[in-house]
């Protein structure tokens, strides 16, 4: 399995002068992304299939053990304060459960009752994507929770770092990360765990632009909970409304501090009306505003 083979060029990693052991990680880190470039297309179809299941108000769910399983919490956990995705339309099966994210339960990946039990308990169903994440391809918590939750009608999105794997036929979508062997022999935390955070940030970012959550490479939709985010909506709403900051301010109050709304309260519509328009465009603001053009 390549994620856990030795490469013979670091073998002596530990004797060399520290800078350079630094360059060799740098230079592995870098090819860890680069091993992504072949995927863009089926990360491209599976943003686009979960983006359409997505449209009828189900929930996006990470499956993972260990390092992988954290990353896919990093992942969805960032999705609320960036895009406004509510808490409730995440779901995170963990072998080990909660605990397993500051604590390693290696021995928890291992069983697939929990797995299937979690997917039972979460009640992941046909309007669901869920995503499993494993870097060996090959772990049982993780197959069975793609298993079960395809089964229930889930659209799911499989990623390894090791080709011909359990993980990526078990999946719709499948993703190989193809990073090789690391620099620290079976440490998948390196090349593995960066083309999986990598990954996740594609596919969830690309799903919330195809959401309509994204306008003019601006989060449009993220949440204003400071000062410094609440200075970032005034811009915004300023440079997408075309009006000065004093008129920006004044509609994102009138809007709840909903950026989106505010543009459109900026551009002469009342609360109420922009919430019409917003609702009928599913949310996007772009088709509103070429509308109003």
């Amino acid at each position: 399995m390549p994620t856990e083979a030795a490469d013979p060029r670091y073998r002596e990693i530990d004797r060399w002068p520290t800078e350079t052991a630094v360059e060799a990680m740098l230079e592995a880190q870098i090819a860890a992304i680069a091993a992504l470039k072949s995927q863009t297309g089926a990360m491209a179809a599976a943003i686009d299939a979960a983006a359409e299941r997505l449209r009828r108000g189900g929930r996006i769910a990470y499956a993972g053990a260990g390092t992988s399983g954290r990353i896919g919490v990093q992942d969805g956990v960032e999705l609320t304060p960036t895009f406004n995705w509510p808490f409730e339309r995440l779901a995170f099966l963990i072998a080990g459960g909660p605990a397993a994210l500051t604590r390693t339960q290696e021995g928890a990946e291992d069983s697939r009752e929990a797995a299937l039990a979690a997917v039972a308990a979460e009640e992941i169903g046909p309007d669901d994507v869920l995503i499993g994440i494993a870097a060996s391809g090959r772990t049982p918590y993780v197959i069975a929770a793609l298993e079960a939750a395809r089964a229930a009608g889930t659209l799911t999105i499989g990623i390894s770092n090791n080709a011909d794997t359990p993980v990526l036929t078990a999946a719709e979508h499948a993703i190989l990360a193809d990073t090789g062997s690391e620099v620290v022999a079976g440490s998948t935390r390196m090349k593995a765990g960066t083309a999986q955070k990598v990954t996740l940030n594609l596919i969830s970012t690309g799903i919330m632009l195809r959401l309509g959550l994204v306008h003019h490479g601006l989060m449009v939709n993220m949440q204003v909970s400071n000062v410094k985010l609440r200075g970032r909506a005034v811009r915004m709403v300023a440079t997408l409304a075309g009006v000065g900051e004093g008129q920006a301010e004044a509609a994102l109050d009138a809007a709840g501090l909903d950026i989106k709304k505010a543009v459109l309260v900026a551009r002469g519509l009342d609360a109420g009306a922009a919430e019409t328009r917003l609702a009928a465009a599913q949310g996007s603001l772009g088709k509103v505003l070429d509308i109003l053009a």
